[in-house]
């Protein structure tokens, strides 16, 4: 008898054991891995994809681009000292080798002039990445002439964002969930060939880490210099501001596209802000 009960008794034991594990296994599903605060799928009610541009020279969105403290050289040292991903496109499917990195950022052909060496061998002082050898390294390089194609960081401006805009029905609110952040070299700061060109994207997810872990990583507060807060802080608060420049279609068309630039893709993109504004207040006016 005393066999029969301990034979029942592990049997309830495995299954329950098997049972567990099939449940933990399960709590991973419906929840977006890219994401910093995942929703799970049969919560959200409402969803679209949303693009949007921040041109890191307007006024509003200075503080991301602190001489010195620019988010592009924060992002570019961490990607050299393999501490993050760079992505070929915003899909985050193909991942960029380091020597494909270092060709988007630099320019073939370009020499350093005198102005800019100085300011390159300051940066590499203050690097905080590299160890001596490396600054070293990086320094007689640059002294030597070589080295010097790579663009300086203050000149990747604009920023491109690719959020979820999510309606979380377990809350009743909205959420703003940042999936990449695209960097690109604007076409002006290209040289003769006059083309935007990419940077790399990236994982907001490994940003966020990334900014988190690091008390260099600071978007700068110029009304109180107490007060400057944390990159991964910053952008959960929104504190920037841009266009939308695609949302979520079949045809996967951009609005200046659709609506034919100029005035009336201007006009697009804001009519499209206050659609989604209006869409989460009108869910509670009926």
């Amino acid at each position: 008898m005393k066999n029969v009960m301990k034979g029942i008794f592990a049997g309830t034991l495995a299954l329950g054991l098997s049972t567990f594990g099939y449940a933990q296994e399960a709590d991973t599903r419906g929840y977006n891995p890219n994401s910093v605060r995942p929703i799970h799928e049969s919560d959200i009610m409402f969803k679209k994809t949303v693009w949007t541009n921040v041109d890191l020279n307007e006024k509003q969105n200075r503080p991301f681009m602190a001489v010195n403290n620019e988010i592009t050289r924060f992002v570019i040292n961490a990607v050299k000292a393999g501490l993050l991903t760079p992505y070929t496109n915003d899909s985050l499917m193909t991942k960029k080798t380091p020597e494909e990195f270092v060709k988007d950022i630099s320019a073939a052909g370009t020499q350093m002039t005198d102005e800019d060496k100085k300011f390159e061998i300051q940066r590499v002082k203050e690097d905080d990445f590299l160890s001596p050898e490396e600054k070293n390294q990086r320094i007689a390089e640059i002294e030597r002439g070589g080295g010097g194609n790579e663009y300086p960081p203050s000149y990747f401006t604009q920023m491109e964002l690719r959020e979820d805009f999510i309606f979380d029905k377990q809350r009743s609110r909205a959420y703003w969930d940042i999936q990449s952040v695209t960097f690109w070299l604007p076409a002006e700061k290209n040289g003769d060939l006059g083309i935007q060109k990419r940077m790399a994207s990236f994982k907001f997810k490994d940003l966020y880490k990334l900014f988190k872990s690091s008390p260099n990583a600071i978007w700068f507060n110029s009304q109180n210099n107490q007060e400057h807060k944390n990159l991964a802080d910053a952008f959960e608060m929104r504190l920037f501001t841009g266009r939308i420049i695609k949302v979520s279609n079949p045809d996967d068309r951009e609005l200046n596209d659709i609506y034919e630039g100029g005035r009336k893709g201007m006009l697009a993109s804001e009519w499209m802000k206050q659609q989604l504004m209006e869409y989460e207040h009108n869910l509670w006016e009926f």
